[in-house]
């Protein structure tokens, strides 16, 4: 269903008729915030996606895409093919992490602290994409490769245009 069928049908539910720019702006906004309670209250299972990053020796920090809220797994990997193999890496928190003596130690990374940032939406200059910081730095280029799931937000409603990142099943 298109975004304008969705919010036809909510109005015909509650008894009323789309008749306004206004009122399908009201209905995005309302959608918006309610992708925005369902993100907040749990992990929502289409929002997860597996990804990675190609680890470069004496490199402590990475990027990850911006609209990624959290990671749930990571592993580092090894290898290609039917050679690889999967090696757990531990999540740390900042003040772990702050107390390691030595960033720039290189080795098989064996830790990494998920640093966050904004949340924002889309790349925009100045926001601060969420990043992680490895340790000990991986002590070869190419060798490593830092393989996560992440969850990343509901995509919003935007212009009205698109069909909305909802399951079918939760359009009732």
């Amino acid at each position: 269903m298109t975004l304008n069928d969705i919010f036809e049908e909510s109005y015909s539910r509650a008894g009323a008729e789309l008749r306004t720019g206004w009122d399908f702006k009201t209905a995005r906004i309302s959608l918006n915030l309610l992708t925005i309670e369902w993100a907040s209250r749990g992990i929502n299972l289409w929002t997860i996606e597996e990804g990675s990053v190609a680890m470069v020796q004496g490199q402590v920090e990475y990027t990850l895409p911006v609209d990624t809220i959290d990671l749930l797994d990571q592993v580092i990997r090894t290898g290609t093919g039917s050679n690889q193999t999967d090696i757990n890496i531990s999540r740390i928190s900042v003040s772990t992490y702050s107390t390691i003596p030595n960033k720039l130690a290189q080795g098989r990374p064996i830790q990494v602290w998920i640093n966050r940032q904004s949340g924002a939406t889309e790349p925009v200059s100045g926001i601060n994409y969420p990043t992680i910081n490895v340790w000990p730095t991986p002590d070869q280029s190419s060798y490593y490769t830092f393989v996560y799931w992440r969850l990343r937000r509901v995509q919003d409603s935007g212009s009205g245009i698109s069909t909305q990142d909802i399951p079918f099943r939760f359009l009732p």
